[in-house]
């Protein structure tokens, strides 16, 4: 039998063959784990970093903070600061949309920093913006902004990962309920939050970096179980995986599919001691216990190498940090020093940790075992979240239970001011912040208030210095390590990392087929 098949025919099986043998692009699909569940996605009532690093695919800031922590314009051009340090005068960048169609401008800037310095909002992160007395649309490209009184960290917070530009169309539609619907102007698209499961963002088509994102679509997926975290990197059902549990580190090294990458952090550990009560009130007590603990064998019992002894009071990364003589580990200066205090025996005390997990646990039986040696009796308390707000963030002075206490600080400004004030500065003894020591020195004081009035970088690195001198040898702090992050990720995803501050950066983020 003959057959018959016509031009038009044939061009059509042609195509289809063509479709046949063409091959199909994967989709760039890529699942991140992380170890904790997200607790809103506006990031202006966001107490914890990993809700704002999320936020940061939709999300942008005017300016921000690269891997070195070093500031970047991102939807901002360019600004000035008047002369007397109250005025900042920015211009944006034009042609950017918001994911809902909404444009960019001087009007949608004022609409986010009026909402963020209105007390009655009530938002997790007022203080950030409360020195603010207004906001001027000059233009559509340009907004200026007053400060109630001088503060020259003030660029520093609008490169806080909180200050995003959120669609104001979008606060006018959501109003409270924004944390659920974000818009923003960043590469990816909210698609859906199932707040037990995940977060799922879907590449923006619209944005503004020409060429970007890479990737299709990002699942935010939270993972408290370290196992059940690394494992998923090893079956292939996540791409990245952060935080990797110190155990786990040396397993996934071993896989030839995956890169393990131990990085810098601005993530301080240490211990406060309560200045305020007996025995620590004597700085020869707080000299002791410094000398009495071995911060180098603490970085191999809790944080198995991936850490390094700390230096001073601000990790070196950080903006007008300073670096000191490590303190030595001596216990025989350490029983000398409490026998000249008038504690010959040692003594009782309580040690409580702001966290409960495995590494936490693992720095409080290691500090009470050394300090057992040097005759203080410790007793130990893991806090979850509920008790570190009921028992030490919510308690002044008076009231307050804290004795020593094991924390931590990420300063996500990346400048000294949010690195200090907030744990030194007399003003910001709990609850109104976290000087969990309780301490007070007038110097020190009076150098961070006048390092916010000026606008000299000299003036203010001379200020900072001096006030970190003081702290030092104050020693109301055990400073013990700065973290290292560790993370995992298949060697066919690029460009994905974590920064300093425990936040991710994806902006150039691909996947190899």
């Amino acid at each position: 039998m003959t057959q018959c098949v016509s031009r038009n025919g044939l061009v059509a099986l042609g195509v289809i063959s063509m479709l046949i043998a063409a091959p199909v692009l994967a989709a760039k699909d890529v699942v991140v784990a992380v170890g904790s569940n997200f607790t809103t996605l506006d990031p202006y009532d966001a107490n914890d970093t990993l809700s704002q690093a999320v936020a940061k695919s939709f999300y942008q800031g005017l300016f921000g903070l690269d891997k070195e922590m070093k500031l970047e314009n991102v939807l901002a051009k360019s600004y000035t600061v008047s002369d007397d340090g109250l005025v900042y005068t920015i211009t944006l960048r034009q042609g950017v949309k918001f994911q809902d169609g909404t444009d960019f401008d001087a009007a949608a800037v004022k609409a986010n920093l009026d909402r963020a310095s209105n007390p009655a909002n009530s938002l997790k992160r007022y203080n950030l913006y409360k020195n603010i007395d207004k906001t001027e649309v000059v233009d559509p490209s340009t907004v200026k902004i007053t400060l109630k009184q001088p503060f020259s960290a003030f660029i520093n917070i609008l490169a806080h990962p909180a200050t995003a530009m959120i669609s104001p169309a979008a606060l006018k539609k959501y109003g409270d309920d924004i944390g659920f619907h974000p818009v923003g102007t960043g590469p990816y698209a909210f698609e859906a939050w199932n707040q037990t499961d995940y977060v799922k963002v879907k590449k923006f088509a619209g944005y503004w970096q020409k060429g970007l994102p890479k990737l299709d679509s990002i699942t935010w997926r939270p993972v408290v179980d370290n196992n059940t975290r690394a494992a998923m990197l090893q079956t292939g059902e996540a791409q990245f995986a952060f935080p990797i549990p110190y155990e786990q580190a040396e397993i996934l090294k071993r896989n030839s599919t995956l890169e393990l990458v131990a990085s810098p952090s601005i993530m301080q550990r240490y211990i406060s001691m309560n200045v305020t009560q007996k025995p620590f009130d004597n700085p020869k007590v707080r000299q002791a216990i410094n000398y009495a603990i071995n911060r180098q064998a603490l970085v191999k019992v809790a944080f198995a190498g991936y850490a390094t002894p700390a230096t001073g009071v601000v990790p070196p990364t950080i903006a007008y940090s300073q670096d000191y003589p490590a303190w030595p580990y001596d216990p025989a200066k350490a029983r000398e020093l409490l026998k000249e205090a008038g504690y010959p025996q040692g003594f009782s005390t309580t040690l409580w940790s702001s966290h409960n997990h495995s590494t936490a646990q693992k720095v409080l039986q290691f500090t009470q075992q050394q300090l057992a040696q040097v005759g203080i009796k410790v007793q130990v308390t893991a806090m979850d979240a509920g008790q570190r707000a009921a028992e030490v963030e919510g308690k002044g002075q008076k009231e307050s239970g804290v004795r020593m206490f094991y924390t931590g600080w990420s300063a996500s400004t990346g400048e000294a001011d949010w690195a200090l004030s907030p744990l030194f500065a007399s003003w910001n003894w709990p609850p109104t912040q976290f000087n969990t020591a309780f301490y007070r020195n007038p110097q020190v004081d009076k150098d961070f208030t006048d390092a916010l009035k000026t606008t000299s970088t000299e003036t203010k690195a001379r200020l900072y210095k001096q006030a970190q001198d003081i702290i030092w040898q104050d020693s109301p702090w055990v400073p013990l390590v700065v973290e290292k992050l560790v993370s995992a990720h298949n060697k066919k995803l690029t460009g994905f990392y974590i920064m300093p501050d425990t936040g991710f950066s994806f902006d150039d983020a691909d996947l190899q087929p």
